[in-house]
């Protein structure tokens, strides 16, 4: 089914969040503005806000990802440079930050998030008619690239999280790219290919964990989550619409995450195949907080529609990514 038009607050008037999902862009995740039961005091929300802000940049020779993260007590980020020709990472780094002054998350995902540390400089950036920004630079990698207008509206996901309080997220349909990739190896002209970003903001559980799978054309895309989100945030987007999908289930060995991928919703709306190229692995312990993260880059091939009454609309190598996540944050 196609969605609702986004709310201006995903707060009410009487401190209640407006859960749900809808087509278009939120002004603000004020989670101060809570009411019981959702609502938690400061230093509670001090330690669980937390917010992302990432951008996937495709063509049909280099995979690039880039994030910014505020987990409340830390900033970090990351970046990398995949090359789809010979399945080499070209770059992978990732730094660490104090927030607010490092790491720095907007407030909603048409506003601006930067990190900068050392000689460590991203800036991911709303500009004008639904136009952004990315600026990368540091010591293994410089990006700098233009993205939008998308033709379809973003969606906007916002639900209850177990042991924790509330969760929104901002997924983009792909947009037209242009910009460039600067390597040791040399440039990589980023035109005609297809970007897409995820802002998200929380207050969520001590322990986190998902799996997520990403991918877009200018026609067609998804966004599809099973773990702590359950299924708010599964999307389709299809000839200028986003639609909402049911329930995923990710099928793949957890041993061997470049094995194939087989993944499905409840509603008979979306089976995709994925074929993984190559993949970015990092695993952290900082005693105080754990994570463990492998995102595959790859192929899909399968089938999605809109609704059960539509015909299967064939998905054939179509570029993206499936990730396993876990963490104690």
């Amino acid at each position: 089914m196609t969605l609702p038009a986004a709310p201006a607050s995903l707060i009410g008037a009487d401190g209640q969040p407006l859960f749900g999902r809808y087509a278009g862009m939120a002004g603000g995740f004020d989670w101060s503005a809570l009411a019981a039961p959702h609502a938690r005091n400061a230093l509670w929300r001090g330690f669980h806000h937390k917010r992302w802000h990432y951008v996937a940049l495709s063509t049909e020779q280099v995979f690039c990802a880039v994030a910014i993260v505020d987990l409340g007590w830390i900033g970090t980020c990351f970046a990398y440079a995949f090359d789809r020709d010979d399945g080499d990472m070209l770059a992978n780094f990732s730094q660490d930050g104090l927030p607010l002054t490092a790491a720095r998350v907007a407030a909603h995902a048409g506003g601006r998030s930067t990190f900068k540390v050392k000689q460590t400089y991203i800036n991911i950036e709303a500009l004008d008619a639904g136009r952004y920004k990315l600026e990368l630079d540091c010591p293994y990698l410089v990006i700098d690239a233009e993205f939008g207008p998308a033709s379809a509206p973003p969606l906007l996901a916002s639900g209850p999280v177990k042991n924790g309080s509330v969760h929104a997220t901002q997924k983009s349909a792909g947009m037209p790219l242009s910009g460039e990739v600067k390597l040791w190896r040399g440039e990589y002209d980023l035109a005609g290919g297809v970007a897409s970003f995820d802002y998200s903001n929380g207050l969520l559980a001590r322990n986190t964990a998902w799996r997520w799978a990403s991918a877009h054309n200018l026609e067609l895309g998804f966004n599809l989550q099973a773990g702590y989100f359950g299924g708010h945030e599964n999307a389709l987007w299809l000839d200028g619409q986003v639609h909402a999908l049911g329930p995923a289930h990710f099928i793949y060995d957890q041993a061997d995450p470049l094995a194939r991928w087989h993944i499905f919703t409840e509603d008979d709306l979306l089976e995709l195949f994925f074929t993984p190229e190559g993949a970015r692995r990092q695993d952290k312990n900082l005693v105080v907080a754990a994570s463990r993260y492998v995102q595959p880059i790859g192929t899909f091939t399968g089938w999605v529609r809109s609704s059960a009454d539509q015909p299967k609309r064939m998905v054939t190598q179509l570029v993206g990514v499936t990730e396993d996540h876990t963490s104690r944050w």
